[in-house]
């Protein structure tokens, strides 16, 4: 079993998420905001981290720098996000990212994409 760190403000998608992993065998913990998640970042230590990037407070793109400047650099984040623009998984990449999952949730796609990572 591994321990995955969802850090997501909309509780529709927090719950959805922690039930696929949850199908999968896998340990929840919750982040509602970019400060929490780093915190429990920090404390937790997560096999793999899925980051909301539209978050009260601080964005994602700037949890996932906040997570990375503690040390925090083998953990696999992937960005999940609505944002399916040209060049927006380039910037998502490049901001510390290693993975990249488009809202809306498709179940079969965070399956795989855990899967890959984990």
């Amino acid at each position: 079993m591994k321990k995955i760190l969802i850090v997501e403000d909309n509780e529709k998608n927090m719950y959805l998420i922690s039930f696929i992993i949850g199908t999968m065998g896998h340990q929840v913990v919750q982040a509602k905001t970019g400060e929490e998640g780093v915190a429990l970042a920090v404390a937790e230590r997560p096999d793999l981290i899925l980051m909301d990037i539209q978050l009260p407070g601080i964005d994602g793109l700037e949890t996932t720098k906040r997570i990375r400047e503690e040390g925090i650099t083998a953990v696999p984040i992937i960005a999940v996000t609505s944002f399916a623009m040209s060049g927006d998984r380039e910037r998502l990449l490049a901001a510390g990212c290693n993975g990249y999952i488009e809202k809306p949730i498709d179940p079969g796609t965070i399956k795989d994409e855990i899967g890959a990572f984990l």
